[in-house]
């Protein structure tokens, strides 16, 4: 991509425009200072995108500054963010030029990019590396979300590869850390750049449909504003409102949640009421707004969300209800003071603007959470990204202790996750619980407001069905580490039992006894060996005999065990890319039956242990599981040109109104018309409308596309959707 010599000034003029009104004089030199360096150090460095790599560290910079709210140091450490790593400056040279806090951040973003990226459990790894640098310096994660969102934003003339790296990492990683943080407007863009790239037919058809629905939009946001701006300045309130449609990464989630087309989901877009209040007002105002505008527009008290009395861990403050608005469409509004509004959109960063209010104290405790779950030896990588799930991206439920405790935990937590939240020991020992002086099991799902007093004992251990009891990744390290320490337990008592009998029985090489046992039980290993032993799930003393002999005797019968570690797997090589044959003639193919890849659909392959490669749809609902604990096994993969002839099964579900002859219309669109054959036609009808559901077999994705676009004009039929993803 080729940027001219007026586009790089624009981009440095703006950098410090961003800048001038809240950085000094001095910072302002220091800023020009390490912008000179960069043009000078990285002159023929090119970026992913083609432009010079300078330009990306100025607009990361640009975006520490404008969007973040970040001050000087952020801003000369987004620029300098890569000397370190490149053995261009050591960390010595930028204390002695700049200061300690610019070499600290510096330091911190060295070490994340360090860490090899290209296998997926690595990218954990450096995601925590990434959330220990939060801990020790939060501006050195701020700017790596800086640095990830100008990535993302500039990456079209990518390789595909790239993009859907890039884009795994966004959705998964920093995302989520972002929304924790409270950088909404940095949370949602991430997440619709990446669909863009994950799922570009969706996030297109979402697009369109907003272009198209936006006079309408705009009439509906005008006609609700309109009456309530009057009603506000009649009680001298100094305000600002503003309309905004929701992200379409969020509008495509709605629709697959509750499974409904666009013009479906009902609250599509939201307006903004900002006041302009003193801190001890803000409360009583927001209220005040709220019982005006619900004086003017009926609204869903279900929809009620208080977060002004109880704020979020993050410190995010709002009140958000959904009212019925003009031409009966739904709408929701957000009120909130300038500083909530400050917070709501720069998180972190505006911390530190209002420092000693007591959200603070929240984000805190926050912090001390992250480290205590990296810092845990027992925490394994691949269970890193599902654990900052749960705790970055889930909506939160608020409990008591009986002393009146507040515990903040995510939406969908029981009474174990309660008790892990109390402490460890608690947790290991609980039996169940009190909830509001109830007695409950410790699979309860907890709710707003329950007082939880947590019951012990002392005979009481964790065991493996807890981990599909419990959610919070506190509560799941330190099961699945006491599980750990008693197999090893157990593992330690199988060996000395065996240990013991080879002495009684007079055996001198111990070792190759063992092996004679692992061939006769059909083990792989001696830690399973001593594991059936400790459990007692053989008799030492039938096994006196084949030893003895020195040799196997007759097998038998498999004895289960733990199921083995996929991490013992030896790695596979990984060729550019795999040309699929259609109709995987000669080669040890299977498409795989979770997303019936066909003709056309992106694809990859996943070298399996038993049946060879498997092919999956890139946006597979298992791919990310894929990537994620095996990516060592992915084979970049794509169709080889079609021939005739050639089919793929599929399913479709088809959904409408249920009128007469309407299986005679799908029939004949689907034999006659297209000439595709079916395998099976099932249909249900309920309350005036119908669901089928049709196996048939097609010959790429631009055929399947045609069928659904055909089926979908039947009168009477409100969608027609591939099974899977469309």
């Amino acid at each position: 991509m080729e940027v001219n010599e007026t586009q790089i000034k624009n981009r440095y003029r703006g950098l410090l425009k961003s800048c001038r009104n809240s950085v000094s004089p001095e910072d302002l030199k220091l800023i020009r200072k390490a912008y000179g360096e960069v043009v000078s150090i990285y002159d023929r460095k090119k970026s992913s995108n083609g432009e010079p790599y300078y330009i990306h560290l100025v607009n990361v910079a640009r975006i520490c500054a404008e969007e973040i709210g970040l001050g000087a140091t952020s801003v000369i450490a987004a620029l300098l963010q890569s000397t370190i790593n490149d053995k261009v400056f050591t960390r010595q040279d930028i204390e002695r030029e700049y200061n300690s806090s610019v070499a600290n951040i510096v330091e911190s973003l060295s070490k994340m990019s360090m860490i090899d990226s290209k296998n997926p459990l690595k990218q954990v790894e450096s995601f925590r590396e990434l959330m220990l640098a939060l801990s020790s310096d939060a501006r050195a994660i701020l700017v790596k979300l800086a640095e990830r969102l100008d990535t993302i934003r500039w990456m079209s003339n990518t390789p595909n590869e790239y993009q859907r790296k890039v884009s795994w990492e966004s959705l998964n990683l920093y995302a989520p850390l972002a929304h924790r943080l409270g950088l909404y407007r940095v949370k949602s863009e991430m997440e619709d750049l990446a669909m863009k790239y994950t799922n570009p037919q969706d996030y297109h058809y979402i697009i369109k449909k907003l272009r198209n629905t936006a006079t309408q939009r705009n009439r509906i946001t005008r006609d609700f504003m309109v009456p309530i701006e009057e009603e506000l300045r009649s009680r001298g309130f100094d305000f600002e409102i503003k309309g905004r449609p929701k992200s379409v990464y969020s509008i495509w989630k709605k629709m697959q949640k509750q499974g409904v087309a666009f013009n479906r989901v009902y609250d599509l877009f939201a307006i903004r009421v900002v006041l302009n209040t003193p801190p001890e007002r803000e409360k009583s105002d927001c209220w005040q707004i709220y019982s005006i505008i619900t004086e003017s527009w009926t609204p869903n008290p279900e929809r009620l969300r208080d977060w002004i009395s109880v704020p979020k861990s993050n410190g995010y403050e709002s009140l958000h209800t959904t009212v019925v608005g003009p031409e009966g469409r739904w709408v929701e509004v957000q009120i909130r003071s300038r500083r909530m509004d400050e917070i709501a959109e720069k998180g972190l960063a505006a911390h530190w603007k209002y420092k000693g209010i007591k959200q603070d104290k929240g984000l805190d405790q926050w912090v001390s959470k992250v480290r205590e779950i990296l810092e845990a030896p027992e925490t394994a990588a691949e269970d890193l990204v599902e654990q900052f799930q749960l705790n970055l991206y889930k909506k939160e439920v608020f409990a008591f202790t009986p002393t009146g405790d507040l515990k903040k935990l995510p939406h969908g937590a029981t009474v174990l996750d309660f008790a892990f939240e109390i402490h460890s020991d608690v947790g290991c020992q609980c039996v169940g619980a009190k909830i509001n002086g109830r007695s409950v099991p410790i699979k309860h799902t907890l709710s707003n407001g329950d007082v939880v007093e947590i019951k012990t004992s002392k005979n009481q251990k964790p065991k493996d069905e807890w981990l599909k009891i419990v959610i919070t990744g506190k509560a799941k390290a330190k099961i699945k580490q006491k599980l750990r320490e008693e197999k090893n337990k157990a593992l330690l008592v199988g060996k000395e039992m065996i240990f013991r009998r080879f002495k009684n029985w007079k055996v001198d090489d111990t070792e190759k006894a063992l092996k004679i046992l692992q061939k006769h039980l059909k083990l792989k290993n001696s830690a399973q060996l001593f594991e059936v032993i400790s459990s007692e799930k053989v008799n030492l003393s039938d096994l006196k005999q084949v030893v003895l002999s020195g040799k196997e005797e007759q097998p038998v019968e498999h004895v289960e065990t733990s199921k083995p570690k996929l991490a013992e797997e030896k790695e596979v090589h990984r060729p550019d890319y795999l040309i699929i044959d259609e109709k995987l003639a000669n080669i040890d193919f299977k498409l795989a039956k979770c997303c019936k890849p066909i003709h056309g659909d992106d694809i990859f392959g996943f070298v399996t242990i038993k049946d060879g490669i498997k092919i999956h749809r890139t946006n597979c609902p298992n791919a990310r599981l894929l990537y994620q604990k095996y990516g060592y096994r992915i084979v970049n993969a794509k169709w080889k040109e079609a021939k005739d002839q050639t089919s793929f099964q599929t399913t479709v579900r088809i959904t409408g109104i249920d009128e007469l002859g309407m299986v005679n219309k799908i029939s004949e669109v689907i034999s006659k018309d297209l000439k595709v054959n079916m395998r099976s036609f099932t249909i249900s009808s309920q309350n005036g409308m119908f669901e089928g559901k049709i196996q048939l077999f097609v010959s790429d994705v631009k055929s399947l596309d045609m069928l659904l676009y055909k089926l979908s004009k039947i009168k009477g039929v409100q969608r027609a959707v591939r099974i899977g993803g469309h």
